[in-house]
């Protein structure tokens, strides 16, 4: 991943409602979602969906599969991992890194 690409997945999800789909759906894991469900799930306006989950798209976090009649929305893992490298590529100058998970946080130590 690169900077620009970084920046756009970023950017995608600097916005609250986009966070909240696109955590739903990497909960949701590869089956995906459908947009009314999504939609119920959240309780979110469909067309305020369409509207995130095309930004989301955009920014290459989602991908679209059409299933006969119905769209099938997933998070896009291997572009959620390289936002994940791109961000901790330099992490601790170099060496190696722990995650310690404490509670509902986590964070790096070098």
């Amino acid at each position: 991943m690169n900077e620009i690409q970084a920046a756009s997945a970023l950017g995608a999800l600097a916005h609250p409602q986009r966070l909240h789909v696109f955590r739903a759906l990497v909960t949701t894991g590869p089956e995906g979602l459908t947009p009314s469900t999504l939609a119920n799930q959240l309780d979110v306006a469909r067309n305020a969906l369409s509207f995130h989950l095309k930004a989301l798209t955009h920014a290459g976090l989602v991908t679209i599969e059409q299933q006969g009649r119905n769209l099938i929305y997933r998070a896009d893992f291997v572009r959620m991992n390289g936002l994940l490298g791109y961000l901790t590529e330099h992490c601790c100058q170099g060496g190696t890194c722990a995650v310690n998970a404490g509670g509902d946080t986590s964070h790096f130590r070098c």
